[in-house]
């Protein structure tokens, strides 16, 4: 191992954090279907689909803690994925 390399040690307690806010944004994926909310109840689930995946990037993939560089590089990838969800939800609300 190079001397250069930075541990990044996450402690269990953000963990914990992080684990309760991926159960409650579960919770709500499971809830908000069933409230019969028309064309706002696809872009809710895309939104904390979005969400759930972002906070496992940024703890579990440990992305907090990268260069600015695989950051943008992620954040285009990101964006493309937005554009493609918003066509996505405007053809289904244009049907």
């Amino acid at each position: 191992m190079v001397d250069s390399e930075v541990k990044h040690i996450t402690g269990y307690p953000v963990y914990g954090k992080v684990l309760i806010v991926l159960l409650v944004l579960t919770i709500l994926t499971i809830v908000i279907p069933s409230l019969n909310l028309t064309a706002a109840t696809v872009l809710i689930a895309l939104l904390l689909a979005s969400t759930k995946a972002g906070i496992v990037m940024t703890y579990f993939m440990h992305l907090k803690m990268e260069n600015l560089l695989l950051r943008i590089l992620v954040i285009m990838v990101l964006g493309i994925y937005a554009s493609v969800i918003l066509l996505t939800f405007a053809d289904y609300v244009f049907r």
